[in-house]
């Protein structure tokens, strides 16, 4: 792979007021994408042992967060076609990972929870990426964390973003 800093070193961060210069806003996209890329490494590994792909590993997450949670809402959270979700989630049912069942009100509604084998995936993959956060947050300290998360959530599209709020108020604090 090409190396496209070749000193090796992280460019020097933006002093105040410079933020919108163009080699810092590619600093930003670069050095979140090999965040990224870190981040989803090691749940990757884990879950190619199993078979499994990070589609599998949204789903797993957020049907992990709200338990009894409709497809409906899984198709909003995760903004994927109806035809994507089905072919995962069929393969999560079979293996064992998730449990649908019927909404006791509307009986078109399916209801998506995680089965014990699906929890301690969750809980296995999870606690991997926990680790890297809490070393990161750790390295920076509080008031660097604060201005992350404000960054990430100023890069949900607005509307999302109020949205989001609505359903994770604690997201947002």
């Amino acid at each position: 792979m090409a190396d496209i800093n070749p000193s090796n070193k992280i460019p020097a961060r933006p002093q105040k007021g410079l933020y919108l210069r163009k080699q810092d806003l590619r600093r930003g996209i670069e050095l979140m994408f090999f965040a990224y890329r870190d981040f989803t490494g090691e749940a990757d590994d884990v879950l190619a042992e199993l078979g499994l792909g990070r589609a599998h590993h949204r789903v797993i997450y957020f049907v992990g967060r709200q338990p009894n949670m409709t497809v409906s809402d899984l198709l909003t959270i995760l903004k994927i076609t109806k035809q994507s979700l089905s072919r995962v989630l069929s393969h999560l049912v079979a293996e064992g990972y998730i449990r649908q069942e019927q909404g006791a009100r509307d009986k078109r509604q399916r209801l998506l929870s995680l089965t014990y084998r699906g929890e301690d995936l969750e809980e296995r993959l999870t606690d991997l990426q926990c680790k890297r956060f809490a070393a990161a947050f750790s390295a920076c300290g509080g008031e660097a964390v604060a201005g992350f998360q404000d960054v990430l959530a100023n890069l949900i599209n607005e509307d999302e973003r109020a949205a989001l709020q609505a359903r994770y108020p604690d997201l947002f604090e």
